[in-house]
């Protein structure tokens, strides 16, 4: 059966540019994706769970390339260095050349390293995304983001490469469990929240048939999250200013998500807390109002997301990671936080006294 026409949203770079396609059976239509290889060397990069899945599918398409796999074990803590350096061995051993392609089939944590590792064999080959989770669906596989983390903070070592096509089978997302779908609709919200509150207002709408897994509802949500960050990234591709709003609650989550050793919290769940803290500093620097909060609470809460510091998090420890964060400048804190719903800003200089004092509410009331 041939696969319905997917969304295509192109994500435009000054002369270059590649596209998102979202749909069902898109693993499968390898007419669509296979023309994006241009050498014939490829190397999927996978996990051990995905790969039982859905490596067979892409490994169809692959048929007559010169091909193999480097399967991760699954987790946020396996996307280190050394694993990195297991990757690129792989391509070593494959013979890969300039022309080359990485395929990342996965989620985030695959995405990232994939990204990572295709950026540096030979200073730079093709990669392409193969996203199966709903996170990596609407954020980490748009905009060439790739980074691998430190035991000293999450992220904190990477490069923009951006890659030759996105390919979310939203097919992949029936194997997806719970907690995994719900921390991938953390990322729906915030890109809502950020710029573009009727959106925001659609997704309070439809907070329960997204939390039900609704086809319809769950396509529209990935192409609006999607054509959002698209636009962001095609004008700030390097992060040198609007791009930035983009991690609205990300210095408080990979904070958690660091503490917590990347067990405690997954990226999505961190980013859902991570938001309302960031409303909740807003709220105390008069930026917000407290109907802000609670709106973003209330969405949050209805799509089954944490809304809460889990118990026995340190306020100090937190704090002192949330200073190794990557906007941060001349040893000042630069948090993105609110005007309210829609209406994000980069914030610097940003004294701890406060964000300390939201760090100690938080943890006292865990």
């Amino acid at each position: 059966m041939t696969p319905a026409t997917p969304h295509t949203i192109d994500v435009a770079l000054g002369g270059r540019s590649y596209p998102v396609w979202i749909g069902r059976g898109l693993l499968g239509d390898a007419a669509r994706w296979r023309a994006r290889l241009r050498g014939r060397h490829a190397l999927v990069l996978s996990n051990t769970t995905v790969a039982s899945l859905y490596l067979d599918r892409v490994a169809a398409g692959l048929d007559g390339l010169h091909w193999s796999s480097f399967l991760l074990d699954d987790g946020e803590a396996h996307k280190s260095f050394a694993n990195v350096g297991r990757a690129l061995e792989a391509l070593a051993r494959l013979g890969a050349t300039r022309d080359a392609c990485v395929v990342a089939l996965g989620g985030g944590v695959v995405g990232d390293l994939a990204g990572f590792a295709a950026a540096c064999w030979m200073r730079g080959i093709d990669f392409i995304q193969m996203p199966t989770t709903l996170l990596a669906m609407v954020d980490s596989s748009v905009g060439g983001k790739t980074g691998v983390n430190l035991p000293a903070g999450k992220n904190l070592v990477g490069a923009f490469h951006q890659p030759r096509a996105v390919v979310a089978d939203i097919d992949t997302l029936a194997t997806l469990p719970a907690r995994e779908y719900r921390a991938g609709l953390a990322e729906v919200i915030k890109g809502a929240a950020i710029g573009d509150e009727p959106f925001f207002a659609w997704l309070e709408a439809h907070a329960d048939a997204l939390a039900a897994r609704d086809d319809d509802a769950l396509v529209e949500a990935i192409a609006r999250k999607v054509r959002y960050k698209a636009g962001v990234v095609a004008r700030d591709e390097t992060e040198q200013g609007e791009r930035a709003l983009l991690n609205l609650g990300h210095t408080f989550g990979h904070a958690l998500e660091t503490a917590g050793n990347y067990t405690a919290l997954l990226h999505g769940e961190g980013v859902a807390v991570g938001m309302l803290l960031a409303a909740r500093l807003s709220e105390r620097l008069g930026m917000a109002g407290a109907a802000d909060t609670a709106r973003l609470h209330r969405l949050l809460e209805a799509v089954g997301l944490p809304v809460a510091v889990p118990a026995g998090f340190d306020p100090e420890q937190l704090l002192a990671l949330m200073r190794l964060d990557k906007k941060n400048t001349a040893g000042s804190l630069r948090l993105i936080l609110w005007r309210g719903v829609g209406k994000a800003e980069i914030v610097g200089g940003v004294d701890e006294t406060d964000v300390l004092a939201v760090l100690d509410e938080a943890v006292r009331a865990a």
